[in-house]
């Protein structure tokens, strides 16, 4: 299965594109507010309003042979601790060898933006080649998932 956490995820489509080819059940989470999609294999999830109930809800049920696609960091963390593969927007893998240095930098850059009032603002665009390696990276993320669930 694949899990989206789906509020302000640039890459439902192409997700949704991935999991049709290989005919994956796939689950989009939010909070409200996304048009349903007409595929069969697309379950919209609407979850109750506050923080991280999306989050929340993907966590309880991922697991090895899983994708998730996220760009919280917290999130992805409990998703690899708990076996499932993660991927984030921009088709970078989250694995057991990287969450612990994506938190903790996270976890560092919150701690600066909040130390200086001067240090806002967002990261890059997301761009064309973004999208790219999304789609690349989910492929073969998917095909690994397989795998690990056999």
């Amino acid at each position: 299965m694949i899990y989206i956490d789906a509020d302000a995820c640039p890459v439902k489509a192409e997700a949704e594109k991935v999991a049709t080819r290989h005919g994956l059940k796939i689950f989009i989470v939010s909070n409200g507010g996304l048009r349903p999609s007409p595929n069969p294999l697309v379950e919209m999830v609407f979850v109750a309003d506050g923080p991280d109930v999306a989050d929340m809800w993907i966590a309880d049920r991922a697991t090895r042979g899983d994708v998730v696609v996220t760009g919280d960091i917290p999130l992805a963390a409990k998703c690899v601790e708990a076996g499932a593969r993660v991927i984030k927007h921009n088709g970078e893998p989250l694995t057991q060898a990287n969450i612990g240095n994506v938190l903790a930098t996270r976890d560092l850059m919150a701690d600066l933006r909040s130390a200086d009032p001067f240090r806002q603002g967002g990261g890059k665009p997301f761009s064309k080649a973004d999208r790219s390696r999304f789609l690349d990276g989910l492929e073969r993320m998917v095909q690994a998932a397989k795998r690990d669930a056999t």
